[in-house]
């Protein structure tokens, strides 16, 4: 018995101890401080001009971890919160990693299988800080809950008043799927208002209580506020990174408020969220492999103002949920089944005069859509009859909708003859059926509508790309209906023909351990760059409904073309597919823009000789959260080489030219990709080396 009495007592004694805290690799060359009395912890950052940015944590065990969080403006201390815990929910599934195509399965319902959810249980018993460029990060464990285990991390961002807050955590445990739901929480009252910005972009608050049940809000611009009088603190997500792929970008109220949210977080709080069960098609979460460090983070913003000035400065991270305009370029969108012609126009639908997609297209700064109309929903193969009043319908409502603000493209996914799924875009309205009946030539004139022709075969269809000049390219490359594809038939004269364009891009699957988005096309196009193919990857979208309420922003990513102006429809917009297929563009998700890119002068889709093995790479990047690296990639035709160049010296909002001088012997290609503290990004297509 009196074992177990001292056990008791050493446990106990331990949980009282002193926590340890290492300041061996911080350093105050950045200007950040970092101080340790007992245990408590206290650091600083400059935040801007005149300003800076102090947390006090309590490494105690009973007492909330923010002990104070404080903006200093001048003379001012505002603190803008007191007494704040980080809480997260963890909800755990099963991923299916059998029936398809292992991790980068879509075709998955994860919450149609048991699955659990935990609080992630936080217990103080070390502490590190250290500076990694202009950087702050606090280590503080140890955190645990079901399979999972790891610790919490905090950073801190010179020259904004910024902080990262994370949940970093492992699981040993195969074919896991996770969601995460995370916030700040307190026992006591830290805010005097709660605010946000309804999906109409007017701001809403109300008071918080503590005998108020937690509400799910859906909001604009994925924030949270919590407002005092000495200023506001919001919380949001990583603006691309947190939403796992879906076909739908419905707004699932992604931030709650209120006391006991999900009645299994021990407070009042603010926070954000995910649905689990998405848009109830597939719904695949994120996946966590074994060994893997799974950063369940949300980012927390501080200023002296209130509710709608915080949110000002949180919506400048991404330029207003817009693709901002750059001299030179033009923004173009791809692979949208929004299904306007066979939902409305051909349905006996009154017809508007502007639809809400057009809106929501133009507000987010976007200057070509490109469809993927009639997708599963028309009569692909005929009979003609239908066929061609489809596609008159589809041509004459782009012509209609298109302006000097945007022009609409037609634009399918065929899915037929080639394998897999893919799409097509054509420079100018054509007239096509994918079928033709035996005896029936495969091009004819019609009264009505001119050349038609008729595809039966795949040596057919790249007769007909080839004759009116389109492109095509594989969508959803190693997913869904692409599964295989186009590994499966990258041999054929097809895949290896200049129309054939190479294959899209999108974030999917969703892994919130990597520092970057849409491993299974990055790894695609490093792949078909050493097959030897001047191929090229182009972003898309892949999503259903388009409306003004919907997390669009999330879910969007654009290609920036090297285009002077937009063409008119009635002239064509052959320049358009012109620069995709010379590959003069990048991609986007929009806060990180790359506008020059070149490689001993030659830019991109453009070919090089080096003289000897050594190459000047120069870049220019422009971004607004803080940059985190960007990446030289190359490859022999075997191998794919990577040159890092790690960017946390930089500070947000910023336009820089980067420089470096690499070794390319044996290399036939070189790219780059560039990311920042969110996992946004943005990667250039191929400069190829002779």
């Amino acid at each position: 018995m009196r074992y177990i009495i001292l056990i008791t007592l050493l446990s106990f004694g331990t949980l009282q101890a002193q926590v340890k805290t290492d300041l061996t690799n911080f350093s105050r060359k950045n200007g950040a401080t970092a101080s340790v009395k007992g245990d408590i912890l206290t650091l600083s950052w400059p935040t801007g001009p005149g300003k800076t940015g102090r947390i006090i944590l309590d490494l105690s065990v009973a007492k909330p971890v923010f002990r104070s969080i404080e903006l200093q403006e001048g003379k001012n201390n505002h603190q803008i919160a007191a007494g704040l815990d980080p809480a997260f929910v963890l909800t755990v599934g099963k991923r299916d990693l059998v029936s398809q195509n292992g991790w980068n399965i879509f075709f998955d319902k994860v919450p149609n299988k048991t699955f659990s959810a935990h609080n992630i249980d936080f217990v103080k018993h070390s502490a590190s800080v250290s500076t990694l460029g202009n950087r702050t990060v606090i280590t503080i464990g140890s955190m645990k809950c079901t399979d999972f285990s790891g610790y919490l991390e905090i950073i801190l961002y010179n020259g904004s008043p910024l902080l990262n807050v994370a949940a970093v955590m492992t699981t040993e445990k195969d074919s896991t799927a996770i969601l995460y739901d995370a916030g700040l929480i307190s026992k006591t009252s830290a805010w005097d208002k709660i605010g946000w910005s309804d999906v109409n972009e007017q701001m809403q608050s109300m008071k918080p209580t503590f005998s108020d049940s937690s509400k799910n809000l859906k909001v604009k611009y994925r924030t949270i506020v919590g407002e005092n009088r000495e200023g506001s603190l919001a919380v949001f997500p990583a603006p691309h990174q947190y939403f796992y792929p879906l076909d739908e970008a419905f707004n699932l109220n992604f931030v709650w408020a209120g006391n006991q949210y999900r009645k299994m977080v021990d407070g009042y709080g603010i926070g954000i969220r995910q649905d689990l069960y998405g848009d109830k098609r597939y719904v695949p979460w994120f996946n966590s492999p074994p060994g893997t460090k799974q950063r369940l983070n949300f980012f927390v913003l501080l200023s002296g103002g209130n509710s709608s000035t915080v949110l000002d400065e949180v919506k400048k991270f991404t330029n207003n949920d817009r693709f901002n305009s750059l001299d030179g370029y033009k923004t173009l969108v791809s692979h949208f089944h929004n299904e306007f012609i066979m939902r409305v126009v051909l349905a006996g639908k009154p017809i508007p005069e502007k639809p809400t997609f057009i809106d929501v297209m133009k507000r987010s700064g976007v200057d070509i859509i490109h469809l993927g109309e009639f997708h599963y929903t028309a009569h692909a193969t005929g009979p003609d009859s239908l066929r061609l009043k489809e596609l008159r319908a589809l041509f004459e409502q782009c012509e209609r909708l298109s302006s000097k603000d945007i022009l609409l493209l037609p634009g399918e996914e065929p899915n037929e003859f080639l394998g897999g799924h893919w799409m097509n875009f054509f420079p100018r309205p054509v007239y096509w059926v994918m079928s033709r009946k035996e005896g029936m030539p495969f091009v004819t004139e019609d009264p009505k509508y001119g050349k038609v022709y008729r595809v039966a075969n795949e040596r057919e269809m790249l007769d007909l790309l080839k004759r009116e000049n389109g492109l095509a390219w594989t969508a959803h490359a190693r997913t869904k209906g692409s599964t295989g594809y186009p590994d499966k038939y990258k041999s054929a004269e097809f895949f290896k023909d200049e129309h054939f364009l190479g294959a899209a891009w999108k974030a999917m699957p969703a892994d919130l351990s990597l520092p970057f988005l849409g491993k299974r096309v990055l790894e695609l196009m490093d792949d078909m760059n050493n097959w030897g193919e001047h191929k090229k990857v182009l972003a898309e979208s892949d999503l259903f409904t388009i409306e003004p309420e919907n997390e669009m922003y999330a879910h969007l990513n654009v290609n920036y073309l090297k285009l002077d102006k937009v063409p008119e429809f009635k002239d064509g917009w052959q320049p358009v597919l012109n620069t995709l297929q010379e590959g003069k563009f990048f991609s986007s998700t929009g806060e990180v823009l790359i506008p020059e890119f070149t490689v001993n002068g030659k830019s991109t889709g453009e070919e090089l000789s080096l003289t000897d093995n050594k190459a000047n790479v120069s870049f220019r990047l422009k971004w607004t959260f803080p940059m985190n690296y960007a990446e030289i990639i190359s490859g022999d035709g075997v191998k794919v080489y990577r040159e890092k160049i790690m960017l946390d010296q930089t500070l947000p909002f910023s336009d820089q030219v980067f420089r470096k001088s690499i070794d390319l012997t044996g290399r036939k290609w070189v790219r780059l990709e560039a990311w920042d503290v969110a996992a946004n990004g943005a990667f250039t297509q191929t400069v190829w080396i002779k």
